[in-house]
């Protein structure tokens, strides 16, 4: 169903078994970037991983899927390495410099404001309470990503019942066959 090699990249705590990552990954092999420490991140370490699983393919079939606080570690990683993948789906960006973010994370703010070196999608809710959809459109701009609303999906995590989410696949496969 898709020609690239998909990395899943969760965000803070990981995703569980009912966040449609996880669903994605057991349904369709795709490989999850396994981070040291999933509740008290460090962003060099996170980058470092993240690159670590990106240099097991050639980088131009590779698409990341990051989600919350992954989409953070993906602007970092592309400040930090420019490698040149096929694309990113970067999913509820959290807003690492809002009130509103969890404590116990280190070096993901501010959040890269930069022009990715590849293709993006930016997903978005307009009721996260993670990131405001100002936020989110500025970092959808910043990164010259495609800005994708799904209304009030929350974090649009598991506890947004999304299940296998296939508007989600969608876009994926757009991202996969251009």
């Amino acid at each position: 169903m898709f020609k690239s090699t998909i990395l899943i990249i969760p965000g803070l705590g990981n995703s569980g078994p009912q966040h449609w990552q996880s669903i994605w990954e057991k349904q369709f092999g795709f490989t999850r970037v396994e981070q040291q420490d999933w509740e008290t991140p460090v962003c060099a370490d996170w980058i470092t991983t993240l690159q670590a699983y990106v240099d097991r393919h050639d980088p131009k079939d590779v698409i990341l899927v990051g989600h919350s606080l992954a989409c953070a570690t993906i602007a970092y990683w592309a400040k930090e390495y420019n490698v040149a993948i096929k694309a990113a789906l970067l999913v509820a960006p959290s807003d690492t410099e809002a009130q509103s973010y969890p404590t116990g994370t280190t070096g993901f703010a501010p959040v890269p404001l930069i022009k990715l070196p590849f293709k993006s999608t930016t997903v978005m809710s307009t009721n996260d309470f993670y990131v405001t959809p100002e936020r989110a459109q500025l970092f959808a701009d910043a990164w010259g990503s495609k800005l994708v609303s799904i209304g009030g999906a929350s974090h649009i995590n598991a506890a947004s019942g999304l299940g296998t989410w296939e508007a989600g696949l969608g876009l994926l496969q757009e991202l996969d066959g251009f």
